[in-house]
């Protein structure tokens, strides 16, 4: 690559961040005051514990990174290895025989990078069954990573098929429609995912008449916030872990319940989970999402143009997409790093919300507590990776907000308290 060439890179780079960044700040919500109590990891948890931790997580971030270095190291390889080509030759089926070509060959290079990077996968798979952090059979495992890869691999190769259309109508303006694209695609996954897509791999009910369930509708009355339906989902089957998330769009709209965390955690644990996932309705979040993708997409959809011509030549055809593939992934990391500040933002306020509703800092405290020794948390991990990829606040920040609740409500109260 010319020099010339790496400078535009670098600038489109910088474009792609920058869009990340303006959207991130234009959408992030403020700090939530108080400002949260300094915590030490040692008052909440027991040397084992935090030993324990650090055991399972340092490995398990290092076999992540391994994953995406291997993916990289071998896009790199494969578009090296692509001559650039001004003026792709024609198909003899035309425009759609080109399309058509160029998705299935996203097909197959998803397919092959998935395989390539099977033995990190196995190795990490092998590290939870070990902490006993998964149960589900090697054999469920293996038909849940079939689906999903046959799900990805039939939206690849549209997406794919339909930028081949895209540049080949307007190569030196693909980058508007594609991030038109991107959007559409965000909009329509949001609405549909919750059912379509997530009912592939797991069984959603409704909450039944419980003590839970009025707890949900009470909470979500004094909240002002229509909670749509509430489910549980047989998380069970797949990990020990419990969670709690908010998904769908419009008429989708869903707070969904891990069975896990109803059946493992008290009342007031799961109250404030409960509070914390109706904040997140409250301030519309899931659409704050959607709106971050809207406004980040053009700078990454026209880096993605750039790296993908400079280093292809073109757009169109199987033999753009390594480079296309690794302009992406490339330009889509300042939006993984900006969309990660914007959740952290969105998920302190949301602590904030569940604690004035709840008005249970006790319960917070416990529930992050039981959720970090549960899922063999490293709390301790260094701020560099959260400041990059950490979508939620560290741990002990969001003890120490509970604390700073505590100490507002109350007067000053020390661990033992909780």
């Amino acid at each position: 690559m010319r020099p010339s060439d790496r400078l535009s890179s670098a600038v489109a780079l910088v474009v792609a961040g920058a869009s990340a960044a303006l959207a991130q700040h234009l959408l992030a919500p403020p700090r939530p005051a108080p400002d949260p109590e300094p915590v030490a990891a040692e008052e909440y948890f027991s040397a084992e514990e935090i030993t324990a931790g650090r055991r399972y997580g340092q490995p398990q971030r290092r076999l992540a990174g391994a994953r995406t270095a291997t993916e990289l190291a071998a896009l790199l390889a494969l578009a090296r290895r692509c001559r650039p080509v001004n003026e792709p030759t024609r198909p003899a089926g035309g425009a759609l025989g080109e399309a058509l070509g160029t998705g299935g060959a996203a097909v197959v290079l998803g397919s092959a990078l998935t395989l390539l990077t099977l033995p990190i996968d196995v190795a990490s798979r092998r590290r939870s069954l070990a902490e006993g952090l998964a149960t589900d059979s090697w054999r469920d495992w293996g038909v849940d990573r079939i689906k999903a890869q046959a799900v990805e691999a039939g939206l690849t190769g549209a997406l794919a098929g339909a930028s081949t259309l895209l540049a080949r109508h307007s190569p030196r303006r693909w980058w508007c429609g594609a991030a038109a694209g991107i959007a559409g695609v965000a909009g329509l996954a949001g609405v549909l995912a919750p059912v379509l897509l997530e009912p592939l791999f797991n069984d959603f009910t409704p909450l039944p008449e419980s003590e839970t369930r009025a707890d949900v509708l009470a909470l979500a009355e004094a909240a002002g916030v229509d909670v749509g339906e509430v489910y549980s989902v047989d998380a069970s089957r797949r990990t020990t872990m419990a969670n709690a998330y908010v998904s769908g769009l419009g008429p989708t709209k869903r707070v969904v319940l891990f069975d896990t965390l109803l059946t493992d955690f008290h009342r007031d644990e799961v109250r404030f989970v409960v509070a914390h996932e109706l904040g997140h309705v409250r301030h519309r979040d899931v659409w704050r999402q959607l709106v971050y993708i809207v406004l980040s997409a053009p700078g990454a959809a026209y880096a993605i143009q750039e790296l993908t011509t400079r280093r292809a030549g073109s757009l169109r055809g199987p033999r753009a997409l390594p480079a296309l593939s690794l302009a992406t992934t490339l330009a889509g990391f300042p939006l993984a790093v900006g969309g990660a500040a914007l959740s952290r933002a969105v998920e302190r306020r949301t602590d904030a919300f569940g604690l004035a509703l709840t008005d249970a800092p006790e319960g917070l405290i416990a529930c992050f507590r039981r959720l970090a020794v549960q899922s063999r948390t490293d709390v301790a991990a260094g701020r560099r990776l959260r400041d990059l990829v950490a979508t939620h606040p560290p741990l002990l920040e969001r003890i120490g907000a509970a604390r700073a609740h505590q100490r507002l409500r109350t007067g000053p109260r020390t661990p033992a308290d909780s």
